[in-house]
């Protein structure tokens, strides 16, 4: 593929398109391959004209954010690597190259490490016995609801259908690997199995600048019922998730 005269590897492509149209999902994954494709993009370059480099990074960066505008994370990642060559100020191809692809590695580090963080944290907050419930598919969740399984709280997990995509499947094979009893039941039964629930996990998508948050459709539905039944209901979400775009969400 071609992109304001230059050549894009079909690796950046893929994931590109991987990420447009759900096949790679989760927002976490999503800043993660986001990183790994500017990183792609800067090893295939080819020549030592410097203001190509930057210039053919520039489009790629835009080609790979347009890929899905509503996850904030995506443009987050992008920035985040990006960001090093204006900050570094490299004097050649190959410095501006080690840059994005260092930018990108310290970034992937940085989310899975969060992961893993956020699910160590997230697991102080569940108690031995505790029913949970989470809708559609979040890492950070998950990470959150296996650790605790791992420490022996979690007694059964609901696990919402989450239509029109059914990513609550995936949620429910994953903690079903784990060992886990899962229970996945229809979006419009969430009222009736609330009050089988101790507390309520759930990732997100983007963090407003006053802490509203935006996740899969259907979550503030969760939350009211949750509110309802007067059941805790936590929202697991790394730090780049955090949108500056927004002031009231």
């Amino acid at each position: 593929m071609e992109l304001g005269g230059f050549r894009v590897p079909e690796e950046v492509v893929r994931i590109r398109e991987g990420i447009r149209t759900l096949r790679i999902r989760g927002a976490g994954s999503i800043a993660r391959n986001g990183a790994l494709a500017l990183a792609i993009a800067a090893e295939s370059f080819a020549g030592e004209d410097l203001e190509a480099f930057l210039r053919y990074m520039e489009l790629v960066a835009d080609y790979v954010r347009s890929a899905r505008p509503t996850a904030v994370s995506l443009p987050n990642a992008v920035s985040y690597v990006m960001s090093r060559l204006e900050r570094f100020k490299p004097t050649s191809v190959e410095e501006a190259r080690r840059a994005v692809v260092e930018a990108s590695r310290e970034f992937i580090e940085y989310s899975e490490n969060a992961v893993r963080l956020i699910g160590e944290l997230g697991a102080r907050r569940i108690e031995r016995g505790d029913v949970l419930m989470t809708h559609c598919h979040s890492t950070v969740a998950v990470s959150v609801i296996v650790t605790a399984f791992r420490q022996g709280k979690v007694e059964r997990v609901y696990v919402k259908e989450t239509r029109p995509a059914f990513q609550g499947l995936i949620t429910a094979r994953e903690l079903a690997r784990e060992g886990i009893e899962v229970v996945l039941v229809p979006d419009s039964a969430v009222r009736y199995y609330m009050k089988k629930v101790d507390k309520v996990v759930v990732g997100a998508d983007t963090v407003a600048a006053n802490g509203a948050v935006v996740n899969k459709i259907g979550t503030s539905v969760v939350a009211l019922v949750a509110k309802e039944a007067r059941v805790r209901f936590y929202v697991a979400s790394e730090t780049y998730k955090f949108s500056p775009y927004t002031i009231l969400g």
